[in-house]
């Protein structure tokens, strides 16, 4: 596993995964564990960080990783300045401490010591147990949907399932770095580029926090297994908090270690 270091051996051949790359997503994934394991999963934990002192708390198995070798080219393309102008964010805003390059530290995961993987974004909460996922095949996703239809042609690389192998990370690579490559969403691009048959997941397994506000006949507390905090972040001041308040307040009960009664909680 060149590129990676792990702090233990695995316990399972099933993984959720998740990536940090800054202090603020090692926040996001304290939540995150405390949800899973609130789901009472028996599935192995593991965080991906890029030598992030404040992973080192985390209750899960640790690996550190390196970014990948990516060529100088790719990676001024992809700076954030660079990104971001090229490729305007205009339905919400990233937090500062986004930065996109970091993204495809992501594909790593192929290279983990594991049969079958979900990867999770650290911004995202798991309401329900969805262990069925690792049966799934490779490769699954959920549109992305959060302002209407047209959202539907596009996935969400949030939250996906995929089966490790160090082939297919190798053929990535050489697909990834190339003359001139520009991945517009970093990650999601290039794995929508690279999965172009990809399985659609309902959105309930991906279901973005917008959702809440913007097409509100969709959300369903019953069947909602993940939630996705994309944009703004819920530990973050922002000026959509007061829209999204009850999200928030949900986020930060899992960050505090406690587990909500959702059958409580207000419809859109």
């Amino acid at each position: 596993m060149e590129g990676l270091y792990p702090d233990r051996p695995a316990t399972s051949s099933r993984a959720f995964v998740t990536l940090v790359t800054n202090a603020d997503y090692a926040l996001g994934a304290k939540a995150l564990i405390n949800s899973i394991r609130a789901t009472g999963s028996t599935a192995d934990i593991v965080v991906l960080h890029t030598d992030v002192p404040e992973a080192q708390g985390l209750d899960a198995r640790l690996v550190r990783c390196d970014l990948l070798p990516t060529s100088d080219a790719f990676n001024v393309a992809h700076a954030r300045d660079a990104l971001h102008a090229k490729a305007a964010f205009t339905k919400g805003g990233k937090p500062p401490f986004h930065t996109p390059l970091d993204n495809f530290a992501k594909l790593r995961l192929w290279q983990l010591d594991y049969e079958r993987v979900v990867f999770l974004d650290a911004d995202t909460l798991v309401l329900r147990n969805v262990d069925k996922l690792f049966d799934y095949p490779e490769f699954c996703a959920a549109p992305n949907v959060y302002e209407g239809l047209a959202d539907f042609h596009r996935m969400n690389s949030g939250v996906f399932t995929a089966r490790p192998s160090a082939g297919t990370f190798d053929d990535m690579l050489a697909k990834l770095d190339v003359p001139d490559a520009f991945w517009r969403r970093t990650d999601q691009t290039f794995l929508q580029s690279y999965y172009p048959d990809w399985h659609g997941l309902p959105i309930f397994c991906n279901m973005l926090q917008y959702v809440w506000f913007a097409m509100p006949e969709l959300w369903s507390w019953d069947d909602i297994r993940i939630l996705h905090y994309q944009y703004e972040k819920p530990w973050q001041d922002h000026d959509k908090a007061d829209k999204l308040r009850p999200l928030i307040d949900l986020w930060r009960m899992y960050e505090r270690g406690e587990v909500p009664d959702l059958s409580t909680m207000p419809a859109p």
